[in-house]
């Protein structure tokens, strides 16, 4: 199931219940870039302690961005052994973009060319990827939202800002006290934008958001006081519910770090290091603070790249113990070399 920002919402309570009756949860990222073209002295190396190798990806994973997220729920099935039922869910996510929140990243040129290689579906990701954002970002948000210091952050947001700003202005001065006008094809965050912006600037309007559009309404200003604190859309109420939808996949991200679900995925280093550093915190500069914050998020860490080796470990000390007697070399040959294939 591909979930995007448009049905992201609606999907919350399907994808918590999913949660919290899987056995463990199944994880696959897809990112804009894996390395950063790094000079020589920082190239990842064979030999790097895996400290070493923490600090130098940890420049990567500032540099690019998720694109996609693909979990998978799996749930035994009653009375069956070693039998699970898996629910997949591919995520597309897009950083906020919203407020004082305008975040940079990158595209390396051979993650895309295996992106498309793949079928990779970049209009879900740029155009109805979910928001998201870390716990650093959102004190940030909160913050400017709460006490009222808005600013719109991107110049094309500015102008359209503005053009709205001057059509509502114009309107207003031969509007009558009760005369509304409806703002067309604005949905979403930059719905959210415009009437905060709108409130903020005109004393004698109020705002609503509805299916055709930005609804605007001339009122006095007694029944804008009385409007801004009814109980059915107080200020700060209305700037929570923006604020929650600002956080988009990083609601379901907390889900899944309090149901303590084992996460299992292959070669997962990489992929650790952007959850902690998109959904939960900027990563540390210390290894060891990094491990011990994301054991703290998911206490059961599998990676199957490092179940298959020490499998493969176990597998080649049979095969030189049963290959290390000649009498034995002729019954038992075969059979390590189709464990191995």
């Amino acid at each position: 199931m591909d979930v995007g920002a448009d049905e992201f919402e609606q999907s919350l309570p399907f994808l918590q219940e999913l949660v919290a009756g899987a056995d463990f949860v199944g994880l696959d990222i897809e990112f804009t870039g894996l390395r950063s073209n790094l000079s020589r002295p920082q190239q990842i190396s064979l030999f790097d302690l895996p400290s070493e190798w923490y600090l130098k990806t940890r420049q990567s994973v500032q540099q690019f961005t998720i694109c996609q997220i693909g979990l998978s729920m799996f749930s035994s099935v009653e009375g069956e052994s070693n039998k699970y039922v898996a629910h997949s869910c591919n995520f597309f996510l897009f950083p906020t973009t919203f407020g004082i929140l305008d975040s940079e990243f990158s595209f390396q040129a051979s993650s895309v060319q295996f992106l498309n290689q793949y079928g990779f579906d970049y209009n879900k990701f740029l155009k109805n990827g979910i928001p998201y954002m870390n716990e650093e970002q959102e004190k940030k948000i909160k913050h400017s939202i709460l006490r009222g210091n808005w600013r719109v952050r991107s110049s094309l947001d500015k102008d359209q800002i503005k053009v709205v700003i001057d059509k509502v202005t114009q309107w207003l001065d031969l509007a009558e006290e009760g005369d509304q006008m409806t703002l067309p094809g604005i949905s979403g965050f930059q719905a959210f934008e415009v009437q905060l912006v709108l409130r903020q600037a005109l004393p004698n309007i109020w705002t609503v958001l509805k299916e055709e559009g930005v609804i605007v309404k001339k009122v006095s200003q007694p029944h804008r006081w009385y409007l801004e604190h009814a109980s059915c859309d107080q200020v700060t109420c209305w700037k929570e519910q923006i604020l929650l939808s600002a956080r988009g996949f990083s609601v379901f991200f907390q889900m899944l770090v309090k149901a303590q679900k084992p996460l299992v995925g292959h070669n997962m280093m990489t992929d650790l290091l952007h959850l902690h550093e998109k959904f939960f915190r900027p990563l540390p500069e210390s290894y060891d603070q990094f491990k011990q914050n994301i054991h703290s998020l998911f206490p059961v860490l599998i990676d199957t790249k490092n179940v298959t080796k020490d499998i493969w470990k176990k597998v080649r000390v049979l095969w030189l113990t049963l290959t290390s007697s000649q009498g034995h070399w002729d019954v038992f040959c075969g059979a390590p070399r189709v464990l191995l294939s």
